[in-house]
């Protein structure tokens, strides 16, 4: 990580943007934001192996400057929370793409909970002639994206898959199939800026 933003930076780069790095001590950070999954929330609340979490919520929380729950909070993620840092509200919406909407698709996806992304695809009226999960983070190999194709030909149907999934194919598989676009719609409609209000004024030194 501390190579990678060096690079960016002396290649001319003034923000930073790292996903998945609130554990990682290899860059000091001006802002720190937990995403939370509002269908899934903190799991059993227990650190890895026994939960989800890599550490105690406690100082998690201590740590965060914003946390931001996607979709419903149907899992008491703000409850959890208790008030021990700001909370803001956004939701995933899929960009509209008429050639997978409305479409018959095979969905494949290595993410956390690939059910979300199935979700999404009924929602747009897609249906699903099948699916195939894969662990989170998973590199694709040639040989599984010949399977894939496969699949989805043999059932006539669109191989999609997400986005995050997209830049884990070989280059060359990248025609073979889509991936469906989406955004972020936020509860308020300031809430970017609010969030980013305060590392701009230390910037600034507007406080």
């Amino acid at each position: 990580r501390a190579l990678s933003a060096r690079a960016a930076v002396d290649d001319g780069a003034d923000i930073l943007l790292m996903d998945d790095g609130f554990q990682n001590p290899g860059l000091e950070k001006s802002l720190s934001i937990l995403a939370i999954d509002g269908g899934y929330g903190f799991g059993n609340g227990l650190v890895m192996p026994a939960g989800p979490l890599r550490e105690q919520l406690a100082s998690g929380l201590a740590r965060a400057d914003a946390a931001v729950i996607i979709g419903e909070d149907v899992a008491g993620s703000r409850t959890a929370i208790g008030g021990r840092c700001p909370i803001f509200e956004a939701r995933i919406l899929p960009l509209p793409d008429e050639e997978i909407a409305g479409k018959r698709v095979f969905a494949f996806a290595g993410i956390g909970r690939p059910e979300k992304f199935y979700r999404t695809l009924l929602d747009i009226g897609c249906t699903l002639a099948g699916t195939r999960d894969f662990a989170d983070h998973h590199r694709y190999t040639p040989d599984e994206i010949i399977r894939l194709c496969d699949d989805a030909l043999s059932l006539e149907a669109i191989p999609v898959t997400t986005e995050k999934d997209l830049v884990r194919l070989p280059a060359e598989a990248w025609q073979m199939g889509r991936a469906l676009d989406i955004s972020l719609e936020w509860a308020e409609e300031n809430a970017v800026d609010i969030l980013l209000r305060q590392v701009l004024g230390e910037v600034t030194g507007n406080g």
